[in-house]
């Protein structure tokens, strides 16, 4: 079972998300998130889907864009670095890439559906890994970390944004 990365696998900004995720077999755990976002988000209005809690935040569709995203760019992290790849791995901007990627012309099922399919991706590539390969270090971003961290940091940034979403999307009063 692969254990949680210690602190000096990853930058401090993602202690969070490091912390959040609980302990157990990571492809359990990213499976069990998965259906937890799919049943917290599956019954909700295309309308609630494109409600911002506030002027200039994203939208409930937005931020599921946002994380699919996020899962994408850091599964390809993932993958370089346990290949042994040294090259630094760039950064993005999640703001651009949330404007970008207009989500919001997408269907709420449709990105729930983006989603579930790179989860799936993520899974399986993290099934296929030695653990050897997952304690490979490179670098990302302008910092060091290895690819077990990343795979930590993808469940826990989901986790920190279904819980944004629960306190400041659905417990809004809207």
């Amino acid at each position: 079972m692969l254990s949680k990365p210690e602190t000096n696998e990853y930058p401090r900004y993602y202690k969070e998300y490091v912390n959040n995720v609980p302990e157990g077999a990571l492809d359990q755990i990213l499976e069990v998130q998965l259906k937890e976002t799919m049943n917290l988000l599956k019954d909700l209005s295309e309308e609630m889907a494109e409600f911002r809690y506030a002027p200039k935040k994203w939208t409930i569709k937005e931020v599921i864009g946002h994380i699919t995203d996020t899962e994408r760019i850091m599964c390809y992290r993932l993958l370089c670095i346990a290949r042994g790849d040294q090259e630094m791995l760039p950064g993005y901007n999640d703001d651009e890439y949330v404007r970008r990627g207009n989500f919001n012309r997408f269907s709420l099922p449709e990105l729930l559906h983006h989603q579930s399919l790179v989860r799936q991706n993520t899974i399986i590539l993290l099934c296929s890994m030695e653990e050897e390969a997952l304690l490979q270090r490179g670098k990302a971003n302008g910092s060091e970390l290895t690819a077990r961290a990343i795979a930590y940091i993808i469940a826990g940034h989901e986790i920190h944004h279904r819980t944004l979403i629960k306190d400041r999307y659905l417990n809004s009063g809207n």
